[in-house]
């Protein structure tokens, strides 16, 4: 299928590594131009030689904050207006919520609610004015089902889940679609710390393969499945879904809606 990305043009943030780098690598081997960003400068430049053997377009890093204003203006500086926004941010510390203090919150709310909404609000009048864009964003399972030890995540990415239902269905007539990406259990780096900070009678290894076991599908997921699944958001063909909570946790969730 051609998912009509060629030529297009394309903002992931967080995308040196992990399902950041995933999406970054699906958007490049379909066309697009990619500028892809992370905070350390070895990693984007590893991260860009792995995707440009993939890409049919171009690929430009960013080293960059997201979670910081002068970093989302760098991020935008050499695509100021692109057709496709792809946020992401690493999530906040694990812990119980008493151990959390304001500062703790406000980082999370910068880096995983307002970083989105401020790079969104960057580049969607431009996507209205050329009557195309796709934006999605990658939050986490734990906005459908709250996860005790990732109140922090739960509370700012739900914030970021309430403003794309209202702004979603007010740019859906310019054909701008904007959704949101939930991830289950994925083998990245963000899970293996969890993993270790979880492991407390057992060893890290053995609190790895119980989670796997723990899966419903018996496995995690690789990147490269939500990396598909973002680039087919992106495409010509997704144009009717938007304002859509997109859960891929190989089946996790237990409910029916």
């Amino acid at each position: 299928m051609d998912l009509g990305l060629k030529g297009r043009t394309a903002v992931v943030c967080a995308s040196s590594k992990g399902l950041g780098k995933a999406c970054a690598a699906a958007l490049a081997a379909e066309g697009a131009d990619v500028v892809i960003n992370g905070r350390n400068p070895e990693t984007v430049a590893a991260a860009v030689k792995e995707i440009s053997a993939v890409a049919k377009g171009r690929v430009i890093p960013v080293v960059a904050d997201v979670a910081t204003e002068d970093g989302r203006a760098l991020l935008l500086q050499p695509i100021p207006h692109p057709d496709i926004l792809v946020t992401n941010c690493g999530g906040p510390p694990f812990g119980n919520f008493r151990d959390f203090d304001r500062s703790d919150w406000m980082r999370a709310i910068e880096g995983n609610m307002l970083s989105a909404i401020d790079l969104i609000k960057a580049v969607i009048d431009p996507m209205i004015e050329r009557r195309h864009g796709r934006i999605v964003n990658i939050t986490s399972v734990a906005v459908k089902a709250p996860i005790a030890e990732l109140c922090l995540s739960n509370a700012a990415r739900s914030g970021l889940t309430g403003f794309v239902a209202g702004l979603a269905r007010e740019v859906s007539r310019a054909n701008v679609t904007i959704n949101n990406l939930l991830p289950g259990t994925f083998a990245t780096d963000r899970i293996l710390e969890q993993a270790r900070h979880a492991a407390k009678d057992i060893s890290f290894e053995e609190q790895v393969a119980l989670w796997q076991a723990q899966e419903v599908s018996g496995r995690m997921g690789r990147p490269e499945e939500l990396g598909a699944l973002c680039a087919f958001l992106c495409s010509d063909h997704a144009g009717y879904v938007t304002g859509q909570n997109i859960l891929m946790d190989g089946g996790g969730y237990p409910g029916t809606f």
